[in-house]
């Protein structure tokens, strides 16, 4: 079983608006993200975090914030812990609605093809940590790290074994702020 994870919560305070719901395109970025999501290869997708309701009308499943106000990283820990026998659970924004189901193969062939890490990092530029497909055998450094109180997704990667899967820049670009959104609404 593969799981796909839409994180949903915070506070889109940039956006003015929650961004799991605004519309890209025509359609909620967040179900955008889902559907990306299955067609990468996730047998499942659930959101994490957000407006439940709302997220329940765009057909999703949606699986309560454990941590709220924690970040990412509450979210994948509450994924991991949620799922500890899934082959992988793949990690996602809410804000990529450019992402395409190929970008998310490739994280789950990357996982598949490094079996000392415990996590396929999507990579631009830049590490993407927010487009990440785990293996469940990660929840306990996680958990550790959380509990001491980190909360930087870089310095988490960093303490992990990691494979890194090169992606297309243009296909993990966030919608962070208004102006993030051209013409697309």
């Amino acid at each position: 079983m593969i799981i796909g994870a839409v994180l949903c919560g915070g506070r889109s305070s940039r956006m003015g608006t929650d961004k799991a719901l605004l519309p890209f395109d025509g359609v909620p970025m967040a179900r955008r993200v889902a559907d990306a999501l299955v067609s990468g290869g996730c047998d499942r997708v659930v959101a994490i975090g957000g407006d439940a309701p709302a997220l329940t009308e765009l057909g999703l499943a949606v699986l309560a914030d454990s941590w709220p106000d924690e970040g990412p990283l509450a979210g994948i820990r509450l994924a991991l812990e949620t799922w500890p026998t899934a082959e992988a659970v793949v990690v996602v924004a809410c804000d990529l609605p450019h992402l395409g189901g190929g970008t998310v193969a490739a994280l789950l062939e990357g996982l598949g093809t490094s079996p000392g890490a415990v996590a396929a990092v999507a990579v631009t530029d830049r590490i993407q940590p927010l487009c990440v497909a785990w293996r469940p055998s990660a929840s306990p450094a996680i958990a550790e790290l959380f509990d001491a109180g980190e909360r930087r997704l870089h310095v988490v990667l960093a303490a992990l074994t990691i494979a890194e899967v090169s992606a297309d820049l243009q296909d993990l670009r966030n919608m962070n702020a208004p102006g993030d959104l051209g013409t697309s609404l």
